[in-house]
């Protein structure tokens, strides 16, 4: 589901909406920047989707265009820096992203790309994981898990806003699907 501006959800879910959406602030955007909202439920219980997103260093393990993924500061702590190497096919090679926040509490991770030879430039996204809400007044014991990632990048010359935002959601999209599918998979198999 993506969200534009401000989410809309039906009257029961406001508490937990307003929880999630705590942890994606509307930014503050220039007249050359665009943001939004990817979500996607995934059915894998929190804790094995949060073992995944969370490994700076292994990216590759569910992002499908990532080829590989070297250390160039850090080990995977706050303000490591990775140089990621993009499958052949798309319009970059590299990337160089720095982690700029790791709350294992709260089941966020926040990085920024900060260079490469692409054109997201000022790129900074914020990923969340939250139990899926439903499930939550079920069952103490989730299996689903509600990832959420919002992003705000620079609209580059020659683009589009329109252009942009279509180009970094099916990116993200495909991460997110990329990610349930590991997940559920490693979920169903009792990894």
């Amino acid at each position: 589901m993506n969200f534009l501006g401000r989410p809309s959800r039906s009257a029961d879910r406001t508490l937990w909406t307003r929880a999630m959406a705590s942890q994606h602030p509307a930014p503050d955007l220039s007249l050359n920047q665009c943001g939004s909202f990817v979500s996607r439920t995934i059915d894998a219980p929190l804790p094995l989707v949060w073992s995944l997103v969370r490994c700076f260093d292994n990216p590759q393990a569910y992002k499908l265009f990532v080829k590989s993924c070297v250390m160039v500061t850090g080990t995977r702590g706050v303000g490591s820096i990775r140089d990621v190497t993009i499958m052949s096919g798309l319009p970059a090679e590299q990337s160089r992203e720095r982690l700029e926040e790791l709350d294992e509490d709260t089941h966020v991770m926040i990085f920024s790309i900060i260079g490469g030879d692409h054109r997201l430039r000022n790129y900074r996204s914020t990923v969340s994981l939250h139990q899926d809400e439903n499930e939550e007044e079920e069952d103490c014991g989730s299996r689903k898990t509600k990832v959420i990632e919002s992003y705000v990048v620079d609209i580059p010359s020659g683009s589009s806003r329109e252009d942009t935002v279509y180009f970094t959601e099916t990116i993200i999209g495909c991460n997110l699907r990329s990610l349930a599918s590991v997940a559920e998979r490693m979920a169903s198999l009792n990894i």
